[in-house]
């Protein structure tokens, strides 16, 4: 168990990382993760552990080229620089999939916020970077760093992609990572030998020393 003395709240952040209607079950035509709009409780309880809450969200234009069609289903590579595969269409700004679920602060309430893939050419996965190459910085990192802070706690969806890429990116930066697993949810897409993109994703997060709690009352 991590206990709060070893985070010290002055020095934590947390971090709700695309919970948005585009990834739950409210838009079931979009990329809906099994009860994904049932996060919201935890990720509200994990803030109480920190001094800053950051948040972001998918906000893809209608022409982005990520998105899958008849001819090109989800999942078909697309070998861009910065869009590896084909998605269902999701989070398109100004629409109700790309809304911050019920019960969370308004964007403007955060102390710091993300928008993510608003290129049509761009489709990241975590929230510290605009690119795949990790190379162009959303500023988040550097704002953690200016105020100090050394832990962040992580939740969102999904786990095994977009939560997982961010808490990588973090942990790669510095951060101690705790990720909230009662603030995530998964999509767990079938890989190989029985294996799911879950599985990969705890274990390559488990390697680089990212720390796990099953619920915010654990920390």
């Amino acid at each position: 168990m991590i206990t709060l003395a070893e985070l010290t709240k002055d020095h934590t952040a947390s971090f709700d990382v695309d919970a948005e209607n585009g990834f739950t079950p409210i838009c079931p035509n979009e990329l809906p993760v099994q009860d994904g709009d049932k996060i919201v409780d935890e990720l509200n309880e994990q803030a109480t552990f920190a001094k800053f809450r950051i948040g972001s969200k998918d906000a893809h234009p209608e022409t982005a080229l990520h998105i899958a069609t008849a001819e090109a289903p989800q999942f078909t590579p697309v070998g861009l620089p910065n869009i590896d595969i084909k998605w269902n269409r999701h989070c398109i700004i100004g629409t109700h999939g790309a809304e911050l679920l019920a019960g969370l602060p308004h964007w403007s309430e955060y102390d710091y916020f993300v928008w993510k893939g608003m290129e049509p050419d761009t489709h990241p996965y975590g929230a510290c970077f605009h690119d795949l190459a990790d190379k162009i910085s959303t500023g988040v990192i550097e704002y953690l760093r200016l105020n100090g802070v050394r832990n962040v706690i992580v939740g969102g969806l999904a786990t095994d992609f977009c939560v997982k890429t961010t808490a990588i990116q973090l942990r790669k930066a510095g951060f101690k990572v705790i990720v909230n697993l009662g603030a995530c949810r998964g999509i767990a897409a079938p890989v190989s030998e029985g294996k799911t993109t879950m599985d990969l994703a705890m274990d390559e997060m488990k390697n680089l020393g990212i720390l796990f709690v099953n619920k915010a009352k654990e920390i």
